[in-house]
């Protein structure tokens, strides 16, 4: 009777000592993140200027998330070297229809003649803003591996099963000079990272943060390509 019982209390223990395995082999997903920077003229940005970060959603098959947008202008004006950065959406929206999707500037010397606009350049002069950055990118699911199934019965359900895929994450940042109404530099982020799924009566997701990384990453090498250092 106690070894019946001894063997019950073994076999309910299993799929937490096989998920325990699982995660002890597999760690936790790794991302490598890689930055690139070209500079094309010489920044730096006094006290009460201003940096706006805009997405470029010109694009039919996919646009710069909103998000990610929003996640690197606040990672840039973090810290004592923070950057006052002009919320995306509030600047376009004071600057209606000027940067709009159909209607914004595509290269650095359509600026000058968006400038002789002067509703557009009393509003950039109000805000202070040196530079406008623009972002280009998106993150992709590439490899998809494995399989996962899912079952209930009398006693309950539960899955089990692997499976695994990559991310890649790719963004391109131009940095404009409001005053020179020159492209002064381009900085890209590339982050890829492998995404894990086992399941042993419960999915266990371990997923690479790769748009998180990318957002970091760039938005320090932003802050300080900015600032001049």
């Amino acid at each position: 009777m106690k070894e019946n019982k001894h063997k019950w209390q073994m076999l309910a223990k299993l799929p937490a000592l096989l998920c325990a395995a699982m995660l002890a082999l597999l760690g936790s997903a790794c991302t490598t993140t890689t930055i690139d920077e070209f500079r094309q003229g010489e920044t730096g940005i006094e006290e009460g200027e201003a940096v706006v970060i805009l997405g470029r959603r010109q694009g039919s098959n996919y646009e710069t998330r909103a998000e990610f947008v929003q996640c690197v202008g606040e990672r840039m004006s973090r810290g004592r070297d923070g950057i006052y950065v002009i919320p995306e959406q509030e600047f376009v929206d004071s600057l209606f229809p000027w940067f709009e999707p159909r209607t914004a500037p595509m290269r650095s010397t359509d600026l000058e003649q968006l400038m002789a606009q002067p509703v557009v350049t009393d509003r950039i002069n109000e805000y202070g803003i040196r530079y406008i950055v623009w972002l280009d990118g998106q993150t992709e699911t590439t490899n998809r591996m494995g399989s996962m199934s899912c079952s209930i019965g009398p006693y309950g359900g539960g899955c089990f099963g692997f499976g695994s895929w990559e991310d890649d994450s790719s963004f391109e940042a131009r940095v404009w000079d409001v005053s020179s109404y020159q492209n002064v530099g381009t900085i890209s982020a590339d982050a890829t990272g492998q995404s894990y799924m086992p399941a042993v009566v419960v999915p266990i997701p371990l997923l690479a943060r790769v748009e998180a990384n990318a957002c970091s990453s760039l938005a320090n090498q932003l802050k300080t390509f900015v600032n001049g250092d």
